[in-house]
């Protein structure tokens, strides 16, 4: 088990981290996807930045589940953006954008799962929850 968390948020991670070259240096692509999505580039470095966050909280066994969490939020909005405004093929990429962001969401969801106690103590057993 201890192999598959770690092979989920390595790879679930570094999908988050390869695609911030993109965002972070103002590729053509990114600069169309994100004024599709109406947000521009201050959108863009917003998004990106995130998306860094929770890359490094993955990473870290303790913060994992707060890293997947926001990875199942960023990747609502991502999957969301391409089932109404992009399309799933973006700029002829073949569809390979909405499929990474699918692996992000399913893995991110799966880390969460795998990490569900880390939210329970949070939520649950501090009183948050009655």
């Amino acid at each position: 088990m201890k192999y598959l968390h770690w092979f989920l948020r390595i790879v679930v991670a570094g999908i988050l981290l390869q695609t911030l070259y993109f965002k972070f240096t103002g590729h053509p692509d990114s600069v169309y996807i994100f004024d599709q999505a109406g947000i521009g580039a201050p959108g863009r470095i917003i998004i990106g930045i995130m998306e860094l966050i929770a890359a490094i909280l993955m990473l870290m066994p303790r913060y994992t589940a707060f890293g997947a969490m926001m990875g199942v939020g960023l990747m609502v909005g991502a999957i969301g953006l391409h089932l109404t405004k992009l399309g799933i093929v973006v700029k002829d990429d073949g569809g390979i954008l909405f499929t990474l962001a699918l692996v992000v969401f399913v893995g991110s969801l799966i880390l969460a799962y795998l990490n569900r106690k880390t939210l329970y103590l949070l939520f649950v057993d501090r009183g948050a929850v009655s």
